[in-house]
This record gives structure tokens, sequence and C-alpha cells, in this order.
């Protein structure tokens, strides 16, 4: 019996609208209507600001009746997961976000043994979704793998990043970011790494791509206050010298490290150009500094003639 071959076709194209070509845009809006769901675990010590990063990242209050516990408290605390799932709305995308706090982590006296409580809860979450994948209903899994460090990182993906970046000094920051990359090296943790950029990309996205590959660990500032700067309301943190955008930061390590790689020429910069530099960024932050109180000197007149108009409420 001699095989067939297959019947080829002269003209690919179909001489008129089948409708396949709307197929993108039909996943697109099942995408869309259905939503998505991510899930994330932090995992430091207390006081680290873990909470605010996720405040900032995603721009909600994921905690706003927490209890932050005392220091005598903290002295016979365990290590404790608990999971916060909240629901975000972004331009018609809905987002399930949970994110699994490790309160009590590192607070202990002895924490030989605190990471054990992590990786049995990770290992829980892996059986409940092996044991709903394998049963009949597996339209509506909910996916409960975590993301976490240390132990777990031939498992899943570790971003390692450093809290609090805005209270350490640059030589503090580059002697801590060069620990972190010497210890994971040293004891073989594998940390995400990402991926280069294609052949065919611009050379500002390689550009782009390469001084994020040098910025990690990344450096990042959290806050949950709001100011309005420039007509828009940001995320910042006000010091008595300046504002700190937590959109801005990184970028400002980005740039560090751009300039950091190549050599000064002048070295040994004239000490009266230093103190001039010094004294206009002096005189900027001060004037970014009286533009707020200014403007927040108006918002509050502006409340009190509304309160004088419609009353006070108690």
């Amino acid at each position: 019996m001699s095989k067939q071959q297959p019947t080829q076709f002269i003209n690919p194209k179909t001489p008129g609208y089948v409708g396949f070509a709307n197929l993108p845009n039909q996943v697109h809006r099942k995408s869309v209507k259905k939503g998505f769901e991510f899930t994330l675990m932090v995992v430091g010590e207390s006081g680290l600001g873990k909470s605010s990063l996720i405040n900032s990242l995603f721009l909600t209050d994921l905690y706003p009746e927490r209890i932050i516990p005392g220091a005598a408290e903290k002295i016979e605390r365990t290590v404790q997961i608990e999971a916060s799932t909240v629901d975000i709305e972004e331009r018609g995308v809905k987002l399930r976000l949970t994110v699994v706090d490790t309160p009590g982590d590192g607070d202990a006296i002895n924490c030989r043994d605190c990471f054990k409580a992590i990786i049995s809860y990770i290992h829980e979450q892996f059986e409940w979704y092996l044991h709903d994948e394998s049963g009949l209903n597996q339209r509506h899994i909910i996916d409960n793998r975590r993301r976490i460090m240390k132990a777990i990182h031939n498992k899943e993906n570790i971003v390692p990043v450093i809290a609090k970046a805005d209270t350490l000094t640059l030589k503090e920051w580059e002697r801590l970011k060069k620990r972190i990359l010497d210890e994971t090296e040293e004891h073989n943790i594998k940390i995400y790494h990402l991926p280069d950029a294609e052949s065919d990309e611009g050379e500002d996205f390689k550009e782009q791509t390469r001084l994020l590959k040098a910025s990690i660990p990344f450096s990042v500032v959290g806050s949950n206050q709001l100011i309005e700067a420039k007509g828009k309301k940001v995320r910042d943190r006000l010091y008595p010298w300046g504002v700190v955008e937590d959109l801005h930061y990184e970028n400002f390590r980005s740039e560090r490290l751009k300039r950091g790689g190549r050599k000064v020429e002048n070295e040994a910069m004239n000490k009266d150009q230093i103190l001039q530099e010094k004294e206009a960024e002096l005189r900027r932050m001060q004037e970014m500094i009286a533009r707020m109180q200014a403007q927040m000197q108006l918002q509050m007149q502006g409340g009190d003639a509304d309160g004088g108009v419609h009353g006070h409420h108690v």
C-alpha cells in the first residue's frame, strides 16, 4: 500500500475572512475576564519593611489593621505563616494578589530551625496543588506555589533585594551588595538572572537589560505616604533634607552602577567646586520642600473652608 503524500496548496492565503486571525484577541479577552493570580512570599526579620515594599509595588494597603507586637512578645515568638489576599483592578484587568508573610522569622534568640516551618508550608502547598491537579475539576485550580529564598532555591525563583536601602550610605550599600553576591556564590544559591536581550533588539533595550542585570540585588525603598508633586500623587519618603521617590530610587542606583565602572578623569576635584555643588543641591531641596509645604498649606486651607460650609462631622 503506497503512502499518500499530503496535499500542498499553491496559495496558502484564504480568499475571505475565516476568523482565526481574531484568536489572539479572543484569548486576550478571556484572560482579562478571568483575571490573573499572583502569589508572593516575603521572608525577612521584623522591621525590614517587607509590608511597605509590597504596598509600594502594588499601590495598596494589605495590612490596614495589623498590630505590631512589642519586644517582650517577640522573645518566645515562633515563625508563623500568614496569607493575605486582595483583589486589585487596573484598567479593567483584575489581579488576585496573595502575599504570604512570615512574621517571627529571625526574631527568636535561636534561629537555627526557623526555616523549617517555611519549607513545610511550601511542601504543603505543593501537595495541595498536586491533589487538585490530579482531580477531576482542574478548571479552577488555585496555584498556591510560593516564591521563597534560601533552602528552596532549586524549586523557585529567588530575587534578592536590599530593603530600606535609603538608610545605607553608598559605601555600606556597595559592601552589602558585594557580600550578598559573594555568599550566594559561596553557598551555591541559584538566584534569578534576567535573560539576555535578543540580537534583533535595539541598543537602548540591550543597555537597559545590562543595567538591570548589574543592579542585582535590587535596592528598594518603600513608602505608604502619598505626596502631590508636579501635579501628580507619588509615593515619597520625606526627610528634613529632601524627598526620595520610591519609583526613582532604583534609577539612581542603576545610574551609580553605570558610572561606577568608568574611570573618573579628575578624582581630585576642586574643593570649591564640590562646595558649590553641595550648596546648589541644598538650595534645590529647600525650594522643593517649600513648594510641598505651600501645597500642603493650600490643601489644609481648602479643607478648613469646606468644613466651614458643610460643618464638622464627628
